[in-house]
């Protein structure tokens, strides 16, 4: 088992690794809308939200040794599901091999962000 750490993705405000390596796979932990360089929230609407998670989540990918094409799973938070189709334009950016999902609705989110996901990718 290898903890995947990097400091252009936020670091984590729990107890708990961006990422862990297991048997070729990676599995990171879920990620919100923060700038890597401050820790706070980025951006107030769904498609300036997604868009920050999705560069986060790059980021310990290629941390990793992996990128956004060998993600198997991904698992996707919304907290306003009327924002599903903005969410999806900017998802489908980086998920263009189009991996398992499951997406659902939440009440909430830690620091107040309105979406939030991990993945798991193939090394």
């Amino acid at each position: 088992m290898e903890k995947i750490h990097t400091e252009k993705s936020p670091a984590a405000v729990g107890p708990y690794s961006q990422a862990m390596v297991v048997n070729g796979l990676v599995y990171t932990s879920g990620q919100i809308p923060l700038d890597p360089a401050t820790g706070e929230l980025v951006g107030e609407t769904i498609e300036e939200q997604a868009e920050q998670v999705m560069k986060n989540l790059v980021a310990i990918l290629e941390a990793a040794g992996t990128t956004p094409e060998k993600v198997v799973k991904t698992l996707c938070f919304l907290t306003d599901m009327n924002d599903f189709a903005a969410f999806n334009e900017v998802y489908a950016k980086y998920f263009t091999e189009k991996p398992a999902r499951s997406c659902v609705g939440i009440q909430s989110l830690p620091k107040g962000a309105i979406c939030e996901v991990e993945v798991i990718a193939e090394l």
